[in-house]
C-alpha cells in the first residue's frame, strides 16, 4: 500500500531543517498532547474501574448480594426461612442477623453506631471480616464481648479488653417513661476492612448477645444472602421472592447502592468525555502542523508531480507523516498509562511523603488506598481513540496536498 519512496520522503518531511522549526515544535507539542492525552485517559478508567469494584466487594462482602429484612417484630421462624433460602441453586450461604441502631460511648466520647448480631460460625467464615482483625480473636465474642472498627476505636481511645457502653433507644417502660437501654461490654476484637463507613461506625457481636440486648428473643431482623454471580439479580429474585413471601422484604445489592453507582457511572461517562478533549486538542495540533507542513512544501510536492507522482501518492506521503505522530504519541501514551495505573500505589507513597498529605483520606473516598483495575476492554478503547482522531486528523492536510496544482505552485519559482 505504501512504497518505499514514499515512506522514505515521508520520514525525511518528519526531520525538517532547520529554518522549518517552527512546524517541527508544532509536531512535538501534537506528539506530546496525543501522549498525555491517552496516558491520563487510562489512568483515570483504571483507577474508577479499581474504585468501582473495590468499593462492590467491600459492599457484597458486608451488606450481602440479597437481603431478607423484617419489621420491628423481626422473623420468628428464621431457622426454617434461613434454610430454605440456603438450599435455592447458586446461593453461597445464607446468614441470619440481628441488626439495631445505638449509642456507643467510652471516655466520654460518643458516636452513633450499627450493632450486627452474627452467630460465631458464621463471622469465622466471612472472609471480610475473618481475615482482617487487626487485634484480639472474633472467637472471644460472648454475652460480654463485641468487636469494634478500628476507626471508631481509634476515636474513643479503646482497645482490647476496654469497656464501651451501649445505649439504645429502644428501653424499657417505666412509670417515668421509656427508659433507654444500657450495657457496657468489653472490646474483644478489633478489625479493619478498608472501608470508612464499616470501619468507622459498625460493631459486631454475638447474635445470642444481640437478640437479647435488641429483646428479639428467638428472633432475627434480617437474613443476608451471598450468591454465586451476583449480576444475575433478576434470576435469583425470581426464585427468592416466592420463599420469602409475606414474611419479610427481599432486597438486592443494586438497589441497596443504586445511587452510590449511578453516580460513579455518571461520574466516570463525564471524565471520559472531559479527558476526550485532550486528544482532540492534539489531533486538531497535527491538522495545523501539516497545513503549515503542506503550504511549506508547496514546491516539493510540484516537482514530484512533474516527474510522475501521482495525487495518491502524494496523499500518502503526507497521510504518513501526520500518521507518524499520531501512532507514535499514542503507543507512548499506552506504555506511559499502563505503567502509571500498575505502579499508582507506589507513586501515590512518593508524593504523600514529598507533600507531607495524604492525597487519599478514607473519610472522603471511603477506602484507605488507591485502587487500580487496568481493563483491556477500557485500553483498547483509548488507544483506539487515540489511533482513529490521529488518521482523521491527517486526512484533509494530505487530500490538500494531492489537490496542490503543481503549475500554480512553480509560477513564481
Amino acid at each position: 500500500m505504501f512504497g518505499t519512496v514514499e515512506r522514505w520522503v515521508a520520514g525525511r518531511y518528519l526531520r525538517p531543517r532547520r529554518e522549518e522549526g517552527f512546524i517541527s515544535v508544532i509536531a512535538l507539542f501534537s506528539l506530546l498532547g496525543i501522549m498525555l492525552g491517552v496516558g491520563t485517559l487510562i489512568v483515570v478508567l483504571a483507577v474508577m474501574s479499581g474504585y468501582r469494584a473495590e468499593i462492590m466487594g467491600l459492599l457484597q462482602g458486608v451488606g450481602g448480594h440479597f437481603v431478607v429484612r423484617a419489621g420491628p417484630e423481626g422473623l420468628t421462624d428464621f431457622e426454617a426461612l434461613t434454610k430454605r433460602l440456603s438450599e435455592v441453586g447458586g446461593v453461597v450461604s445464607a446468614t441470619p442477623m440481628v441488626e439495631g441502631q445505638v449509642m456507643a460511648t467510652a471516655n466520654g466520647v460518643a458516636s452513633g453506631a450499627i450493632v450486627r448480631g452474627v452467630r460465631i460460625d458464621d463471622l469465622a467464615g466471612d472472609s471480610v471480616i475473618a481475615d482482617h482483625v487487626i487485634a484480639g480473636d472474633l472467637k472471644r465474642l460472648d454475652q460480654d464481648r463485641i468487636a469494634l472498627g478500628a476507626r471508631m476505636a481509634f476515636r474513643m481511645g479503646v482497645g482490647v479488653g476496654d469497656k464501651v457502653t451501649l445505649i439504645s433507644p429502644q428501653g424499657s417502660s417505666t412509670a417515668f417513661g421509656t427508659v433507654p437501654r444500657m450495657r457496657a461490654y468489653e472490646v474483644g476484637a478489633l478489625f479493619e476492612v478498608g472501608m470508612f463507613e464499616f470501619d468507622n461506625s459498625f460493631i459486631l457481636m454475638s447474635m445470642p448477645a444481640a437478640q437479647l440486648y435488641f429483646q428479639l428473643e428467638n428472633r432475627a431482623s434480617m437474613i443476608e444472602l451471598m450468591v454465586d454471580n451476583p449480576d444475575n439479580v433478576a434470576g435469583f429474585r425470581m426464585t427468592l421472592v416466592p420463599l420469602v413471601g409475606e414474611v419479610g422484604q427481599l432486597t438486592d445489592w443494586q438497589q441497596m447502592n443504586s445511587q452510590f453507582f449511578n453516580a460513579l457511572k455518571v461520574e466516570r461517562n463525564v471524565l471520559f468525555l472531559i479527558l476526550s478533549l485532550i486528544i482532540m486538542v492534539a489531533a486538531f495540533n497535527i491538522i495545523s502542523g501539516m497545513i503549515m507542513l503542506v503550504k511549506d512544501k508547496g514546491r516539493d510536492i510540484a516537482i514530484l508531480r512533474t516527474v510522475g507522482a501521482t495525487r495518491g501518492t502524494i496523499m500518502r506521503i503526507f497521510f504518513m507523516s501526520g500518521a507518524a505522530i499520531g501512532v507514535t504519541g499514542t503507543l507512548l501514551g499506552f506504555v506511559l498509562g499502563v505503567a502509571f495505573a500498575a505502579n499508582i500505589e507506589t507513586i501515590q507513597g512518593w508524593l504523600e511523603w514529598l507533600t507531607g498529605t495524604n492525597l487519599f483520606a478514607a473519610e472522603v473516598y471511603f477506602l484507605s488506598h488507591l485502587p487500580t483495575r487496568i481493563e483491556t476492554g477500557d485500553v483498547m478503547s483509548v488507544v483506539l481513540m487515540g489511533l482513529g482522531l490521529s488518521l482523521l486528523a491527517t486526512i484533509y492536510p494530505s487530500w490538500r496536498a494531492a489537490r496542490l496544482d503543481p503549475v500554480e505552485a512553480l509560477r513564481y519559482e
